[in-house]
């Protein structure tokens, strides 16, 4: 699938088929994230794949009981790991540079997802500390997304966009 094909054709996902994602097509996805920038190379970022039904309903009730994400095959819980990154840059690479990566890794997996036939959603609203116990994350790990995964059982029309003129700035704001 050709990039700007994949950026402009890609929609959340709300709907999932029942049909289980194969295995090499997660790991493809996966691995897209892997190869995400990021600061200073250090990759600050943990995936958590969750396939359990019951953990899936546990992680949709702590995101606002949006209960497609325990509909989908798979979600995957995508992390920072702030201690990674405050290693090497201390107070800025724990609150920023290790969830601008954990953001990057993101986005390179919803568009592997998409180039994959596959559909996912972004879920950015969840109690933080209770997916954190339900998943056993560690301290210094954060969880910045829920990403539910599979097969679309919806086809959405995409959404208006604010034309560039409204955007962007040549030489300051």
């Amino acid at each position: 699938m050709e990039l700007f094909e994949a950026i402009k054709n890609r929609r959340s996902i709300r709907a999932f088929k029942d049909k289980p994602v194969p295995e090499e097509k997660l790991m493809k996805i996966l691995e897209a994230a892997r190869w995400a920038p990021s600061a200073g190379n250090l990759q600050a970022w943990e995936f958590i794949v969750v396939k359990e039904q019951k953990l899936k309903e546990q992680v949709a009730t702590a995101a606002l009981s949006q209960w497609f994400i325990a509909e989908a095959p798979v979600a995957v819980v995508v992390c920072a790991n702030q201690n990674r990154s405050a290693r090497r840059y201390g107070e800025r690479g724990r609150e920023l540079y290790s969830i601008q990566d954990a953001t990057l890794a993101t986005q390179n997996m919803i568009l592997a997802a998409h180039a994959e036939g596959l559909s996912s959603c972004i879920v950015g609203a969840f109690y933080e500390e209770e997916v954190r116990r339900v998943l056993k994350i560690p301290e210094g790990v954060r969880p910045i997304a829920i990403i539910p995964i599979g097969y679309p059982g919806e086809r959405p029309e995409a959404p208006e966009r604010y034309e560039l003129s409204k955007v962007v700035h040549r030489n300051g704001y």
